[in-house]
């Protein structure tokens, strides 16, 4: 199963670069969705591996699983969207063959069984989504993908540096395989350990999208095609983050948990910061989305920091934010497609012009917001209870402003897009620019999800439990 996921899309690629066809490489796409949500479910069934260095275990699972229903909703949607965009068959080819590559680098950091080998796949997610974030071929889109480029190599070499350091204090250890670590991991050096993990959360954290190395993260999801951007932002960030998390388990195994936590948290308030002074100010809705991200990333931080209600909490705030923000940067694509624009002052009326996109937007909205019955008002209060009952009272505080500033600037963009005159007759909407049901469905069937997910929890509240107990 593991190699099918892995090896699938080479093969793929090489036929979409032989046809050179917009419709065979969407397929192709539709046909690789279906692949590793196939060969996940088994995964989950029956733990299984591929030589030494790929394999499953109760962690890796739920961001296995996460992206291939994820990945599989957002291929649907490109099937249609990919439509309205003109460009060459070479570009059309080299679009289809990284967005097979792009989710299969992201298999490979999250089924990676060894450092190492996670840090390949982490840089192979850079090489392989560029492209994706240029395809625009805009000028901004340009500035948009060396920004990224840049910045992600730096923070990649830094995560290496952290390896390189993680591997000085391993003393007569030289087995960088996760098992081992585990294993080893009183064994090793603090001091080294503690260095290396100030290098890998720094590095693979500019990933992730934690402040203060988030700059490349509000250009690129800002200049990607809404796909695209629906990868980054909801699986994207969840690998990397992974490999902090992987990371974090040796030091808390060697009795360092306090030095985690602390780090963790203070990753977490900070990422909360820039996003509410940056986003009172943004006139890009789908930049808005990017520091929603941020924010949301710090959230999971704070989790992980805050103890094992938070953890568990971290685990349900991950899945449910990588759904809600596939949900948000789809419909963003069908407002871009509509109006024309992503600026939020020359958007009004969404109601009015398409239903189904306005509620489809209001509804993603209220889910991101973390109201109720969205599984996000749940995590964010047990990350709440979990850091009241460590004592932390400032905390808490100072969590609920951070979050109560960004929902009232989101919800103020929102409304004034629902609501409103319509900028343009009703011809004109009725006649151009019509949307079709693939447009529509992901974000409905994601939506649907989690509220399933909170109101019939079932094996999905098992599955998040094995996680939790895995960190």
């Amino acid at each position: 199963m593991i190699a099918m996921i892995l090896l699938t899309p080479l093969i793929l690629s090489i036929l979409i670069f032989m046809r050179k066809s917009e419709k065979f490489g969407g397929v192709c796409n539709l046909f690789y969705a279906i692949v590793l949500l196939g060969a996940s479910f088994r995964l989950y069934l029956s733990p299984d591996t591929f030589t030494h260095f790929f394999g499953t275990d109760q962690v890796n699972i739920l961001f296995l699983l996460i992206l291939a229903v994820l990945y599989l909703g957002v291929s649907f949607y490109n099937t249609e969207y990919i439509k309205h965009k003109k460009a060459s068959a070479y570009s059309h080819a080299l679009y289809a063959i990284n967005f097979l590559l792009f989710p299969a680098s992201m298999a490979g950091v999250i089924l990676s069984t060894h450092l190492g080998m996670l840090w390949v796949f982490v840089e192979a997610t850079t090489l392989t989504s560029a492209y994706l974030i240029y395809f625009n071929q805009s000028g901004s889109s340009l500035e948009a993908t060396w920004k990224y480029i840049f910045i992600c190599s730096v923070g990649i070499a830094l995560a290496f540096v952290g390896i390189i350091i993680l591997s000085m204090g391993l003393g007569n250890s030289d087995s960088l395989f996760f098992d081992d670590l585990y294993k080893n991991a009183k064994l090793i050096n603090p001091f080294w350990l503690k260095l290396s993990l100030s290098f890998i959360l720094v590095g693979f954290g500019t990933k992730v999208g934690f402040a203060p190395v988030h700059a490349w993260l509000p250009d690129a999801h800002s200049e990607s095609p809404s796909p695209v951007s629906a990868l980054l932002s909801g699986t994207l960030l969840n690998a990397a983050l992974l490999g902090v998390i992987r990371v974090s388990k040796i030091l808390k195994l060697a009795g360092l948990e306090w030095y985690v936590n602390n780090l963790l948290l203070l990753m977490g308030f900070l990422s909360l910061f820039i996003c509410a002074v940056f986003i009172i100010r943004i006139e890009n809705y789908k930049r808005m989305l990017a520091y929603s991200s941020i924010e949301n990333m710090g959230i999971i931080a704070i989790g992980l920091g805050s103890g094992e209600l938070g953890i568990f909490a971290a685990m349900l705030h991950l899945t449910a934010h990588s759904f809600i923000k596939a949900s948000l940067f789809l419909t963003s694509g069908n407002i871009v497609h509509r109006y024309g624009t992503k600026n939020i002052s020359e958007v009004r009326g969404l109601l009015n012009t398409d239903k189904m996109t306005g509620w489809l937007w209001i509804l993603s909205f209220i889910a991101i917001a973390g109201m109720p019955p969205f599984p996000l008002f749940l995590s964010e209060f047990f990350i709440a209870k979990s850091l009241l009952s460590n004592g932390s009272v400032f905390y808490t505080v100072l969590f609920f402003l951070f979050l109560t500033i960004i929902l009232a600037a989101m919800g103020r963009s929102v409304l004034r897009m629902s609501f409103g005159d319509i900028p343009f007759t009703d011809v004109q909407v009725s006649e151009q620019k019509k949307l079709s049901i693939p447009e529509y469905l992901p974000q409905l069937i994601f939506l649907l999800m989690l509220i399933i997910m909170s109101v019939l929890p079932g094996g999905f509240l098992k599955l998040l439990e094995h996680a939790a107990m895995g960190l």
